[in-house]
């Protein structure tokens, strides 16, 4: 789906959340580009490896939802929030842990909700503000041994989408944005849940064997981040963008097949055979 065009704006502030690599480093690089002040979370800010010259680094764990009332004090008034951060996870549902499955939802929903909350009373007071969720196209497109993270990115997708009328009526814009395959190293720091002898390990090799090929062929972080820099500065964006695996196509023939057949060709995609049940 194709991004709508930016509106001239005058500078903003801007905080993006996991900005310390990948899509997210991309897109605070490119809102300092475009003239903003920008200010990129990490867990560790004298840690990072690699800063952007013109990002302002501060501290926020997603799991710490304490820390996001005290990024947003630290700041003081924001115009834009990308929630980007967020872990990866695969594996057989069967072999994950309860704890585990909390772990992911707290990154991944909680914590992008729990600063969503902080940011909301500065930008209704001031009667303007844009928020971004950041998703997955898994969330579009489910995949076996991929149930937990979809599900998350679903959660967010549901939640922005909800919340957008919510919010409208003071001037704040929710926007879902999902990207899909990326070629971002993301498969190197994905946590995996496969048991000591699982009756899922083989197909789920089939699968991260899949996911790792298609994550090569993927489309660069740069690419994704204009999407989403995009959306975020134009005067009337969307409620929903989508970037990667042929997105057009793909969701228009989502609109017109049957949903097991799209289950099954995604499966496909990632190497696993149609099971008839």
């Amino acid at each position: 789906m194709a991004s709508s065009q930016s509106a001239p704006s005058k500078s903003q502030v801007v905080l993006v959340t996991g900005a310390s690599s990948g899509i997210g480093a991309e897109v605070a690089r490119q809102f300092v580009q475009r003239g903003h002040t920008v200010y990129g979370t990490t867990r560790h800010p004298e840690n990072v490896a690699d800063p952007i010259r013109g990002v302002n680094y501060v501290r926020l764990d997603n799991a710490d939802y304490d820390s996001a009332a005290q990024c947003v004090a630290k700041i003081g008034v924001i115009d834009i929030v990308i929630n980007n951060a967020g872990e990866s996870q695969a594996g057989a549902l069967e072999d994950t842990s309860m704890e585990a499955i909390e772990k992911l939802f707290a990154v991944n929903v909680f914590g992008p909700i729990a600063l969503t909350k902080a940011v909301l009373p500065g930008m209704r007071e001031r009667g303007t503000g844009t928020v971004v969720m950041v998703g997955s196209m898994l969330s579009s497109f489910p995949v076996a041994f991929r149930s937990n993270y979809a599900a998350t990115k679903s959660a967010l997708k549901a939640f922005a989408l909800a919340t957008r009328r919510e919010v409208a009526p003071y001037g704040i814009r929710m926007i879902s944005v999902e990207p899909g395959t990326i070629a971002t190293g993301i498969g190197d720091r994905r946590s995996i849940h496969i048991g000591d002898g699982s009756p899922y390990a083989d197909e789920y090799e089939t699968l991260a064997s899949a996911t790792r090929t298609n994550e090569d062929a993927g489309i660069g972080a740069a690419t994704m981040a204009r999407v989403i820099v995009d959306a975020a500065l134009a005067e009337h964006p969307k409620p929903f963008y989508a970037k990667g695996n042929q997105a057009g196509i793909v969701f228009a023939l989502r609109r017109l097949l049957p949903r097991q057949l799209i289950l099954d060709m995604t499966a496909r995609k990632h190497g696993l055979p149609r099971v008839r049940v």
